[in-house]
């Protein structure tokens, strides 16, 4: 896996999560900054999520990981920033599509879905997929620019 650089935030039900897949990301040699949440006190993932989704979208960071109970509304947070495509991964096939296809910029978790151990096994097969590009180039064109219908 290369090292990259990644932008990572959840609310309290991704918390414990968070921390455990930024201490495996920064063990493999990434750069990573913790947008929070601090603590599993409850608390509103849009506040965490949009200053992921922003950096990412800035070019500060090469990706993005978002948590939260289901990794849905995480997921709708990142998308509504615009040059971010954000998807909700389950199963490290999904992280694969998500990436090969979709050229996904930032993933989205659910901890109350997937255990520890398959959302460590997600993330890096995420960051190890590349973007198959050819006929999904045309597919992620007109994701971000929808007059190129």
């Amino acid at each position: 896996m290369s090292t990259q650089s990644i932008a990572i935030g959840s609310d309290h039900a991704g918390f414990h999560y968070k921390e455990a897949i930024k201490s495996t990301l920064l063990a493999a040699g990434h750069t990573v900054r913790d947008f929070g949440t601090d603590s599993d006190t409850a608390c509103d993932y849009p506040d965490f999520i949009r200053p992921v989704a922003e950096a990412v979208a800035r070019g500060e960071y090469e990706r993005g990981i978002v948590l939260g109970g289901s990794g849905n509304g995480e997921a709708i947070v990142a998308n509504r920033v615009p040059g971010i495509r954000c998807g909700v991964c389950w199963s490290e096939q999904t992280a694969v599509w998500n990436r090969a296809h979709n050229d996904g910029n930032v993933l989205s978790l659910g901890a109350r879905t997937v255990s520890l151990e398959l959302a460590l096994a997600i993330v890096r097969v995420w960051l190890d997929t590349p973007f198959e590009g050819g006929r999904h180039l045309l597919r992620i064109r007109k994701i971000d620019d929808p007059a190129a219908q």
